[in-house]
């Protein structure tokens, strides 16, 4: 949904020129929708490196560290990336609910001064223990300067079916479906700079390339 701004751009353009001057106003909106997702601005952010990362690493066995915390290197990831992310200066900050990325939020962004959201569509795909989440309750009790009322529970994949591991593996159509979902979710937002704190697997099947922990990629939706 285009903002306010894409509206005055698409009637300023109408006037010198850029659409007919008679055109119906269906056009003119479809036009300034068009200047909206091209003049939307979106960074997707990975979250620091977890203590799952650490030990999985190191060992490539599943530590069951669920809902995975960060690390004491990506506590300091998070610290010396600070500065760039607020130099983005985004108007909202899309956080999904896992531990890890809530951590990596926070401690990037002023919430003081931008708002957040968190969103449950591009949590991570569910492979491992890291990727189960907690409840919503439970979340607000360690994080209650955020909002997880409107989360369901669970909100993330869950299934009879599990592995040895005690774990539920998230099907391809379903993660795919997600990520479906969550660009058109994206491109419905009202602002125009958007930060997206997130995760690896699910920003790779996103952009088609594996971002580092803590690192800022910009998107185009």
């Amino acid at each position: 949904m285009p903002g306010p701004a894409a509206a005055t751009i698409g009637g300023n353009a109408a006037r010198e020129g850029g659409l007919p001057a008679n055109c119906g106003s269906g056009v003119a909106t479809r036009w300034a929708g068009t200047l909206a997702a091209v003049a939307r601005e979106v960074y997707l952010i990975r979250h620091g490196q977890s203590t799952f990362n650490e030990l999985f690493g190191a060992t490539s066995v599943d530590p069951l560290h669920f809902d995975a915390r960060l690390s004491p290197l990506g506590e300091s990831q998070v610290a010396e990336t600070r500065a760039e992310a607020l130099g983005l200066d985004v108007d909202a900050v899309v956080v999904s609910p896992l531990t890890r990325a809530v951590q990596t939020a926070l401690g990037l962004f002023d919430r003081g001064r931008t708002p957040f959201h968190v969103s449950a569509l591009h949590r991570e795909l569910l492979a491992n223990s890291c990727d189960v989440g907690r409840a919503p309750n439970e979340l607000a009790v360690e994080f209650p300067m955020l909002d997880f009322d409107h989360l369901e529970h669970p909100w993330w994949y869950d299934h009879h079916e599990r592995d040895e591991r005690g774990i539920a593996i998230e099907p391809d159509h379903v993660v795919q479906r997600r990520i479906a979902e969550f660009t058109a979710w994206v491109r419905a937002r009202p602002e125009w700079r958007l930060a997206v704190v997130g995760h690896g697997v699910f920003f790779s099947l996103l952009v088609g390339r594996h971002l580092a922990n803590c690192e800022i990629a910009p998107w185009r939706p």
